[in-house]
Formats: structure tokens, sequence, C-alpha cells
């Protein structure tokens, strides 16, 4: 999410200063890649790159082919083998392992359907959405369909895909994964041609909400901050809870408890920590937090403190049910040995984006599977008749 919002604004940059702009993809990968499908790199005619396609070794020559796309105007799919540590075209031993498909495209600003104008789309509102790029990986030199359907969640629909029948299929295809919440390749074939969609899912940026204004807040807002996170800072305190305290992009209440879910709107990207350090604040706020949908409740403080409000709440008529258990974590963050407000803040980041990436948090030294598991991205066959 990060990423696509820092090509929107180098777009915007390169729009007011009269420059051309190409979107480079990566769109289908064999094997292993320092990147995923769904990286992405904006360069401007100026030769500036905002994003990245690799962990540095492959953006050289993809700046170089996307200078020349914008020189021709025409879209072009491009094969990174980097199972040829030798290749010195792509750089020096990668030891990636794959075969990486590029699509560069021009953007054509007068365009409203272009590509980064549904990037934009994409991550305007707080819902998930479907981003469909279509290409050929068997006529690589004919024309490719590039980045050209965007389905967001509330049903609107926007691109520029003239193929009403593939249209159609694709359409089917992008229902599948909403209901699966996941990214998948799609192979479709006709007499003509055969043609490949990367079905992208995105969802909407994490919506980190912080309740408590203290000074060990301010590094965990910045790290979200980093991570492209939207935070929120909740306390009762006017005298912690001060926008200046924070970084611009924070939203900052003053609220008692009873009465912050009235002001803030919870999705499956809706994560919270309590860290007031008030016992009763952050009481108050777990009893209303156990009865809404949010994935991840984290506690600041040691376990005692959990197993009092356990105590309290059933002495209340409160018995809290497996499910609502795991999705209470206290103490809050991974075991890092975290001492310092930043060591602390890191250890809770890395906990949240684990535990929304479906993972453990252990040493990937450890881990015999691939760093990137494949299960997101499902690949299947049909024919366009």
């Amino acid at each position: 999410m990060k990423e696509i919002q820092s090509i929107i604004k180098a777009f915007d940059t390169a729009q007011f200063d009269e420059r051309n702009s190409a979107l480079v993809t990566v769109v289908h990968l064999e094997g292993s890649s320092y990147r995923r499908p769904g990286a992405r790199m904006l360069v401007s005619d100026d030769g500036a790159m905002t994003g990245a396609i690799s962990g540095g070794c492959l953006e050289g020559d993809a700046l170089r082919k996307a200078l020349l796309v914008l020189n021709q105007q025409q879209k072009r799919l491009v094969t990174y083998d980097t199972n040829d540590e030798d290749d010195a075209s792509i750089g020096v031993q990668l030891g990636c392992a794959g075969v990486i498909q590029v699509l560069i495209e021009p953007i054509n600003k007068d365009d409203p359907n272009n590509s980064v104008e549904l990037l934009r789309k994409a991550v305007a509102k707080r819902q998930a959405s479907v981003l469909v790029t279509v290409f050929s990986l068997q006529n690589r030199k004919g024309y490719q369909h590039g980045t050209c359907l965007l389905v967001e969640e509330d049903g609107t629909i926007s691109g520029n895909l003239k193929d009403d029948t593939l249209r159609e299929m694709l359409l089917d295809d992008v229902k599948l994964s909403f209901r699966e919440q996941r990214s998948s390749f799609k192979n479709y074939t006709s007499d003509q041609n055969e043609i490949t969609a990367f079905i992208e899912y995105i969802n909407p940026a994490v919506s980190l909400i912080l309740i408590g204004a203290g000074n060990d807040v301010i590094p965990l807002v910045s790290m979200a901050d980093i991570m492209g996170w939207e935070t929120t800072v909740i306390d009762g305190r006017p005298s912690h809870a001060k926008k200046e305290r924070f970084s611009s992009t924070c939203q900052v209440i003053i609220s008692k408890p009873e009465n912050v879910l009235e002001q803030i709107s919870i999705d499956q990207q809706t994560v919270f920590v309590l860290m007031t350090h008030n016992y009763n604040y952050d009481f108050a706020m777990l009893k209303a937090l156990v009865k809404t949908k949010a994935k991840y409740i984290g506690m600041l403080g040691p376990r005692k403190k959990f197993d009092r409000m356990q105590d309290d709440m059933k002495s209340e008529g409160i018995k809290l049910s497996d499910v609502e258990l795991s999705r209470i974590y206290s103490p809050v963050g991974l075991e890092l040995g975290a001492e310092t407000a930043e060591e602390i803040a890191l250890s809770i980041i890395s906990e949240i984006k684990a535990v929304l990436a479906g993972k453990m948090g252990g040493s990937l030294r450890h881990n015999m599977n691939p760093i990137h598991s494949t299960n997101n991205l499902v690949i299947s066959d049909k024919n366009i008749s």
C-alpha cells in the first residue's frame, strides 16, 4: 500500500512538471524472487524512479527499457531469468532462481482509466478492490492489454478493456477473488491467442487505532507511518492527545472510552492496541472491543493485568469465548527482548503484521518452506468462446 501511495504522489509530481511516466509492474513469476507479482515502480522521462520491482538488481535495466517504452509509447513485456547468475545484463548473482515477467506501460495522462488512475481509485476508499492486468506470454511482442480493469468492493467498475467477452469472464473471476480474498493468475485461451490475467486482490491500508497518547505511542505512530498504515490516537486527556505530538498523517481524538467506537469505523484491516497505562480506561475499551469484529486487540502490560481484567469481567457476568480470547494479544508484541519504547514499538508492529499475514512470526531460518507462499496465487485455465 505504501508503494502504491508513493507511486501516485510521484505521478502527480511528474504531471505538474509536465513529464511523461511509465509504470513498471511485476505481473508473473516462476520460481523465487525478491519481490512478488504486484510490485511496482514508476519511471519518469528524466530517469526518476519511485518504488521497486526487485532488491535493486533489475531496476537499472528496467529503467532503460521504460525510457524506450516512453519514446515508443507502446506497452512491453520483459522477461528476467534470474536462474542465470552469469547473465551480466541483469546483474551480478541475484541468487533468486526465478523467471520474472515485468510489464512496462506508458501512462497516457489524458486517459481517466490509465494504470495509475486505476491505482488511485483502488486506494481512495477504505474497501477492498481487485485490479486486473492482462498480458500475453505467448505473444510478447504483440499487443498487451495491460492494467485494464478495476472492480471495487462497492461494485464500482473502471477500466478501458474493449473485449466484452473477455471482460465478462474476468468479472466472474474477480467475484471469486473477492470471495476468497486472494490474488490469482488466470489463463484464457482462444483459437487466435492465449493471454494471462493477473487478478490482484488489494486490501485497504492497515488502520491502527492506538488507545493512549503517552510518549511510548510516538515511536509506534512513526513506524506505522513508515509502513503506510493509517493511524488514529485516542485518549481522554487533552494534555496528551495533541495533534502536534504526532506525525501529520495521524488522526488524534479526545474521547471517553464509552464514546470511542462512535467515532471510528472497523473493517477487516482495523487493529487496536490499548496502551493508556490507565487500568479503568483500558478495561472499558476491552469490554467494548471484544464485541466487535476486530481481529487484533493488543494490550500493553504484564499478563497479570489481563488476568485481572478477566476476573473483573466475570464478576460483571461477562465470560470471554475462545474466539474472543483468540483475538486478544496480551502481553502485546513479539518476543524480541524489547526494552525501550522504540524496541517495544517494533515488537508490536511486527506482531500485527504477522497476525494479519497469518504467520507465526518466527525466524525464517527455521522455515523449510519457500519464504513467499504461493497459496494465494491460484492458477487456472479457461477457454474464450
